[in-house]
């Protein structure tokens, strides 16, 4: 069973960092995990630092967005606090992406939470910026989330916002960076006692002949994917379609009211920007539910 021992949510005090927080602070208290939030304070934010930096008041000048950053997050989590969990709070200074990593390295994260900004353009700059480098180069899984159509919190707990995932997607391509990923799905269906559906999608379109043997398969790969005593215990369905991989994902995600999408991420190579920009990004960035996104 996967065990989550420390959460990482970096927030910038936007709704979708709220968002990504009270999905933290449930998962923290499902797990009985420590919850660390932590705020960057980015100086190249500040266009008039470099004057202040001539007037020789440039230490002072950071002590103050240091402990300025430090209050709006005590206010931060306070407004947003449920339950048990009593959340470390950190400050950082620096470029959001390094502090985030850096910060998830040397605690020995298991989960880092972010929240993502949406479809608009300035969202691509964001997400290639720091989202998208931390979900590539993370030493662990990264859980995107954005509004959901629908919600998963549970009914009369809409105040302190428990997600119960109950249908989790697993979209894999049968290569050795989809494994992990897929480890990962098996243990969180298993720890809330969800159903799990593992989808491949073929890009090349089989010729009409083919098609039905080609489909079966491919899902009798699917199949082989989940141990056999694994499958006593786990509620699990496949799907196989057709087409571009994001395009299907997005699709059957919304069909199915997914709650979780699992993906593997491979790399940081230039491959691997290719590859997540076309899928993995775009998933995340269109799709209707959280993107859990697995390193190898």
């Amino acid at each position: 069973m996967l065990e989550i021992k420390l959460i990482l949510c970096p927030v910038d005090f936007s709704e979708f960092s709220i968002r990504a927080y009270r999905y933290a602070l449930s998962l923290a208290e499902h797990y009985r995990a420590k919850l660390v939030v932590q705020h960057i304070v980015e100086l190249s934010r500040y266009p008039y630092a470099e004057y202040v930096a001539s007037t020789g008041d440039y230490a002072e000048f950071c002590r103050g967005l240091h402990e300025g950053g430090k209050e709006r997050l005590r206010e931060f989590v306070k407004e947003y606090a449920h339950g048990e969990i009593q959340p470390e709070l950190v400050v950082h200074e620096g470029t959001a992406a390094d502090c985030i990593l850096s910060l998830a390295a040397a605690r020995k994260t298991d989960l880092i939470f972010m929240g993502t900004h949406g479809r608009r353009g300035f969202d691509r700059l964001v997400l290639g910026s720091v989202t998208d480098r931390v979900m590539r180069t993370a030493p662990c899984p990264v859980l995107a989330i954005s509004k959901p159509p629908h919600d998963p919190t549970a009914p009369g707990d809409e105040r302190r916002h428990v997600h119960h995932l109950s249908r989790i997607l697993l979209c894999t391509d049968f290569s050795k960076n989809a494994e992990r990923a897929l480890n990962y799905a098996i243990s969180v269906t298993a720890e809330y006692d969800a159903e799990l559906t593992l989808l491949h999608v073929l890009e090349e379109v089989p010729s009409p002949a083919t098609m039905k043997k080609t489909i079966a398969t491919a899902t009798e790969k699917l199949d082989k994917l989940i141990a056999p005593e694994e499958r006593k215990t786990l509620r699990t369905k496949t799907a196989v379609r057709v087409g571009k991989p994001y395009q299907q994902i997005i699709q059957l995600a919304l069909e199915g009211q997914f709650d979780t999408v699992t993906m593997g991420v491979s790399g940081r190579g230039a491959l691997d920007r290719a590859v997540f920009g076309s899928t993995t990004y775009r998933v995340m960035q269109l799709g209707p539910c959280p993107v859990l996104a697995v390193p190898v």
